[in-house]
């Protein structure tokens, strides 16, 4: 009897020992890329949920999560019509919370090949509710004549940027309509009246035109994305070509916080400041999001599975500093099954 008492005893000091098992050792405090199939990732941080979009068989769907690093089941918002400019090739969604509703830009066209069709249109949920159901905003007039949406000039990649109270639209487009896909691409910026209107006219802001983003059998300036670190406003884009594995990123950065955007001149450019490695192939298309806690930066981005051409990619992730002057520093890219250190507050809210 008094065995087991001391044995009862022993067991209730002891029992929360490291070499006894408890609820935490179950969660594991590390992930490795990649985290999931696809390409063209889009993740949004609102409160504190992971909004997750992307485009599939035709439609565009989307999950959300506490975790970072898991993406739940996600759920249509909208299908492609059976007809009409917006019927086919629904590429490169991203989605956004303005003003109280979630407005979804995508780019879309009539089926190729060629593939000269893509515009960029917009959806607008009913309410806060990211799995409402949204309306159709239409088209979007990327074109050098704002009154005659028939003179329109194809689009992709379009996202939106607040500053001091203005919103913009930056996208990847054509200089002037062709009947060709192998067309080189640039990025463009123009004012907003409202988040699914053009106000005024296209600026030219980016070509591809440095030694870093030239080079193979079509320049491209593509998904550029807003970052922002201080007072400074960054556009992270890809260059190269997305089905090559020289895929990679390049930087306008805004001269300072009272230049106008619109203006080409208040824009630096430097490059490349993501890249590939022997291990790591066609770094693109990326997006940007805060760790569970807010304490660190994390980016999102697809990489090619193989060096052969193609699009067959995957969606990986992975933590980035700052420099002392206030610009990113992205690293190197992680190669695939290295332990990677999960988001600050991630293991947390598991254990919660």
């Amino acid at each position: 009897m008094y065995i087991i008492l001391f044995l009862l005893a022993t067991f209730a000091a002891y029992g929360k020992s490291e070499n006894l098992p408890s609820e935490t050792d179950s969660v594991e405090t590390s992930f490795t890329n990649p985290v999931w199939d696809g390409a063209d990732p889009w993740m949004v941080k609102q409160g504190n949920d992971y909004v997750y979009c992307f485009s599939n068989n035709n439609g565009i769907a989307v999950s959300s999560s506490k975790i970072m690093t898991q993406r739940n089941e996600a759920e249509y918002i909208w299908k492609a019509p059976a007809s009409g400019w917006n019927s086919n090739c629904v590429w490169a969604p991203e989605i956004h919370f303005i003003g109280g509703h979630w407005y979804v830009y995508y780019a879309a066209g009539v089926s190729g090949p060629p593939f000269i069709h893509q515009r960029a249109g917009v959806l607008r949920s009913v309410n806060d509710n990211v799995y409402s159901d949204y309306k159709d905003m239409g088209m979007l007039n990327t074109g050098d004549n704002p009154e005659d949406v028939s003179e329109n000039i194809w689009a992709i990649d379009m996202t939106v940027m607040k500053l001091k109270g203005n919103l913009y639209a930056i996208w990847s487009g054509w200089l002037e309509q062709m009947d060709t896909d192998a067309t080189s691409q640039h990025l463009f910026i123009q004012e907003m009246e409202n988040p699914y209107t053009l106000k005024g006219k296209r600026v030219l802001l980016s070509s591809p035109e440095e030694s870093w983003e030239t080079g193979g059998p079509l320049n491209l300036n593509e998904g550029p994305q807003v970052l922002k670190h201080d007072d400074q406003v960054f556009i992270i884009y890809s260059c190269r070509e997305s089905w090559l594995k020289e895929y990679r990123q390049g930087m306008l950065q805004l001269k300072d916080s009272d230049a106008d955007p619109l203006d080409p001149e208040s824009w630096i450019k430097t490059g490349p400041v993501f890249e590939g490695n022997d291990s790591v192939h066609g770094v693109g298309h990326v997006s940007f999001v805060k760790s569970p806690d807010g304490t660190e930066d994390w980016i999102i981005y697809h990489t090619k599975k193989t060096t052969e051409p193609g699009w067959d990619r995957d969606v990986r992730m992975q933590p980035f500093t700052w420099n002392a002057d206030g610009t990113p520093d992205f690293g190197d890219a992680v190669k695939a099954g290295k332990p990677l250190k999960r988001p600050s507050g991630e293991v947390e809210i598991e254990q919660n």
